[in-house]
């Protein structure tokens, strides 16, 4: 199917707004014409994948659109690095990695894209709003906009996610379209107390088997307790995008689309329904934890997605109450804004003792930044613990933010409870 083109389709494809545009057009065209959509609809900003080094594919692409003078058309905000450009003292990259790495991040800065460098830009002032029509790529940020936010948009992988923040369109289909956003598959907690709190363990947990199990679908939760606040729902959905092709989910009396079960599925029978009780939760958290209570540790890693300011609260209010010095460091990933506001603020005046090693930009799974690798690292990231056996090689326990702190003084994994 060839897609339908407005006359200002027509004019960026035929180059009248530049040779990048037209670029960008040609290749959302063909995408558009690959998956059937049968037109374009405006967007109004865009969150970009690319920034993080694969290869050079990624740069002459960038690079090339910069040649031709190409600017955005819309916001758009830039997802991580390979580098901390405002901590190059903690990269561990050879200047053969490091070069290129830095060259792509302030190759999209030169495209007018706001250098966030933030895997979270739903909780930065450039949050979009229910009903906006995005292209965003980095797959927690494209579950949170659509689930939590009531944003729209499809999961835009690389180059996609920029030609369509450089033509301001995007393929009118998917998770854009309201008949599409639809709950079909049924996701209920069973035998779980009535005073179950939403703790750490339980929403990364959930989104595991949400994700692995979902498949294509547009799965909705019930019987999820309250959330303490937005970045458990964050942690759920950055589970379920990391085990599975997730973009949306609805949670009953929870996200803006699920008010009840009947509005988010649309009054109809869901086609598959799957129980999910404490031992599955139980079950599924166990496999992120690849090594036994007592084990040595190398660091502890926070942030994945990027800390929050309730975070940041969170974790600082354990690191003062309980006292004593971290054996390992506490690595925390979090945006540049974010990070500038505490420093404003003095929030680690007096802790030194703790440890902390702020990461802007980047991951520290996605590059080399752990100082050793000889030990086991925690986290309570469901996300983190996911990927980054198969990314960094290290070995990873899983436990909620407590227990984090617990074993970074203890220097080994053990647990509040």
């Amino acid at each position: 199917m060839t897609p339908r083109l407005t006359p200002d389709d027509e004019a960026a494809l035929s180059g009248a707004r530049g040779p990048g545009v037209a670029l960008a057009m040609d290749v959302l065209v063909s995408f558009a014409r690959a998956i059937g959509a049968p037109s374009f609809l405006d967007i109004t900003r865009a969150h970009v994948d690319g920034c993080l080094y694969h290869g050079q594919a990624s740069l002459d692409f960038v690079e090339r659109l910069v040649a031709g003078g190409t600017r955005v058309a819309v916001p758009t905000t830039l997802n991580v690095g390979s580098f901390d450009l405002i901590h190059p003292e903690i990269m561990r990259l050879p200047d053969a990695e490091a070069d290129p790495a830095r060259r792509l991040m302030r190759a999209h800065e030169a495209l007018g894209c706001t250098p966030s460098f933030t895997c979270a830009p739903y909780q930065t002032l450039l949050r979009p709003g229910f009903g906006e029509q995005i292209a965003w790529g980095e797959s927690n940020a494209i579950v949170f906009a659509n689930s939590v936010i009531g944003a729209r948009t499809n999961r835009y992988g690389d180059f996609i996610d920029l030609c369509c923040a450089v033509t301001g369109r995007a393929p009118a289909w998917g998770l854009h379209l309201d008949e599409n956003r639809l709950a079909t598959m049924l996701f209920r907690l069973s035998g779980f107390p009535a005073s179950a709190e939403a703790t750490d363990a339980l929403v990364v947990g959930v989104g595991l088997i949400v994700g692995l199990e979902a498949g294509p679908a547009v799965p909705v939760i019930e019987g999820l307790p309250p959330p303490r606040d937005e970045d458990q729902l964050k942690a759920l959905g950055a589970a379920a995008a990391s085990a599975g092709e997730v973009a949306l989910f609805h949670a009953v009396g929870i996200t803006p689309e699920a008010p009840d079960l009947a509005r988010a599925t649309g009054g109809k029978a869901p086609r598959a329904m799957r129980d999910i009780t404490p031992g599955d939760v139980a079950e599924a958290v166990a496999r992120l934890s690849r090594v036994p209570e007592g084990t040595a540790l190398a660091a502890v890693c926070l942030g994945t997605p990027h800390f929050s300011d309730a975070e940041w609260t969170r974790l600082l209010r354990l690191l003062r109450d309980g006292g004593g010095a971290s054996q390992v460091p506490i690595y925390v990933n979090t945006g540049r804004e974010t990070l500038a506001r505490l420093e404003a603020g003095d929030a680690f005046a007096g802790l030194d003792a703790a440890r902390i090693v702020p990461v802007t930009d980047t991951c520290t799974y996605v590059t080399a930044i752990l100082e050793d690798l000889a030990g086991a690292v925690m986290t309570n990231s469901g996300k983190w613990a996911h990927y980054a056996p198969g990314n960094i090689g290290v070995e990873v326990a899983f436990g909620e933010l407590e227990d984090c702190v617990l074993s970074a003084r203890a220097g080994r994994v053990v647990r509040a409870r």
